[in-house]
């Protein structure tokens, strides 16, 4: 009997759960290994048992989350499993394995690279023709900006095309100091390794913290980082090869929200 998923999650260090799915999927699928899935009310928090047996992160630390509701979340996902188990169908555990195995030890460092997106962010490269994708773009990008020039006084510079442009110091401080806030809780290693997830899936720490901090809701969040991908689709027409990969990181992203939402009770 197994206790522990260092056969099933393999430790790379890799933070992005799109990665590591995808490196997981190269390698044969254990069987399932177990019939009864239970969460257990534990001092420090709650974690999964297996037949009895507790479940360990690939590092061999025991998977203990803060709240019950996170917790069956990620029990649901150890029974929807089939005959083999497959960690590309479990985003929620592999999320949590990675704040516990890696995040957990190097905060800073993540919340800093989280930040860095906001350097060259996605909402402030804006098209200069056609006139349908500037308003778009406006419609979608402008309320993210609007956000954090409401929230938190900061205003950030746009520019059209690929040209680069500098960010006000004070802006980007004040994005960092919004991901350091999350860093900085008793679950902070969890909140990071979602925001992470959503910053890397959306290419935008902009749209990333708005959806964190109530400023958006998920549907306008995903809409804002696909404008320009679904003004092609209208252009050319879909692609049901891009779309299926499309859905795969869709799934993703609700997952780490949930993850988020689950740490909230």
């Amino acid at each position: 009997m197994r206790d522990d998923l260092t056969d099933i999650f393999f430790e790379t260090g890799e933070r992005d759960p799109l990665k590591a799915a995808q490196r997981d999927m190269k390698r044969p699928l254990p069987k399932r290994f177990y019939t009864e899935v239970a969460v257990q009310p534990l001092a420090e928090g709650f974690g999964i048992a297996l037949d009895g047996k507790p479940v360990h992160t690939p590092a061999r630390v025991r998977l203990v989350v803060p709240t019950r509701r996170l917790a069956e979340a990620l029990a649901e996902e150890w029974r929807a499993q089939g005959a083999e188990i497959d960690p590309a169908k479990m985003p929620k555990t592999r999320l949590v394995n990675t704040a516990l195995d890696g995040v957990s030890r190097e905060k800073q460092a993540v919340a800093e690279e989280i930040a860095k997106f906001a350097g060259s962010d996605l909402v402030c490269y804006r098209a200069d023709a056609p006139q349908s994708l500037i308003a778009e773009q406006d419609a979608a990008w402008n309320p993210v900006l609007d956000f954090f020039r409401e929230k938190f006084s900061v205003r950030f510079a746009c520019s059209q095309g690929v040209v680069f442009v500098a960010q006000p110091e004070e802006s980007l401080a004040a994005v960092l100091g919004a991901v350091e806030e999350q860093a900085a809780s008793a679950d902070g290693a969890l909140r990071l390794a979602a925001l992470h997830v959503m910053t890397t899936l959306t290419g935008s720490a902009l749209i990333a913290l708005a959806l964190v901090r109530g400023g958006l809701d998920f549907d306008s969040a995903w809409a804002a980082a696909h404008v320009d991908e679904d003004f092609q689709a209208r252009l050319w027409g879909p692609d049901d090869e891009a779309l299926a990969r499309r859905d795969a990181r869709k799934a993703e992203m609700r997952s780490a929200l949930e993850v988020l939402e689950a740490l909230d009770g």
